[in-house]
């Protein structure tokens, strides 16, 4: 079976043979994937009324447990974007009615971000149907080879320092 991937690494063993072109084996094809991944994962979060940023919000908060709140400073950590990204994706969920912002009682200048009883509903489920997104997605492995496969992303995430 030949695809994209090693057609490209043909051309680049022809045009420089002093060259060993075998890592974009695997990194083409992961950034390949990666790409189609998130068109897949995209579609499911669209399917609800989310953009890719207003899920991650709504599921970060969803994850913590009740009552659902973190400060923005708390969300920009726990989702790796930077505040000025937060602020935005915040606005945005809370002009739809999806969470709430007040001051808080720790810091009077900062705020906390809470999951309304709206935003929770629709992230329980965007969730499930992105779970089972995820499931289809990964249907071509078996359980030994999904393990393994996170097992080596999560060795090389490690080294990335990711």
């Amino acid at each position: 079976m030949t695809d994209h991937v090693d057609r490209v690494m043909a051309q680049w063993r022809r045009e420089r043979p002093d060259l060993d072109p075998a890592p974009q084996g695997v990194i083409a094809r992961l950034h390949r994937i990666a790409n189609r991944l998130t068109e897949e994962l995209v579609a499911v979060y669209a399917s609800h009324g989310l953009a890719e940023g207003e899920f991650d919000i709504l599921a970060t908060l969803r994850r913590q447990g009740a009552p659902y709140a973190l400060t923005a400073g708390e969300l920009a950590a726990q989702t790796m974007v930077t505040s000025g990204a937060i602020t935005k994706r915040v606005d945005r969920c809370l002009a739809r009615g999806w969470v709430s912002r007040s001051p808080s009682d720790i810091d009077a200048r900062g705020r906390v971000i809470a999951l309304t009883e709206e935003g929770r509903a629709l992230i329980d489920a965007a969730f499930a149907d992105h779970l089972a997104n995820e499931h289809r997605l990964l249907r071509l492995f078996d359980d030994a080879d999904r393990e393994l496969l996170a097992a080596l992303l999560a060795r090389w995430s490690e080294e990335l320092d990711l």
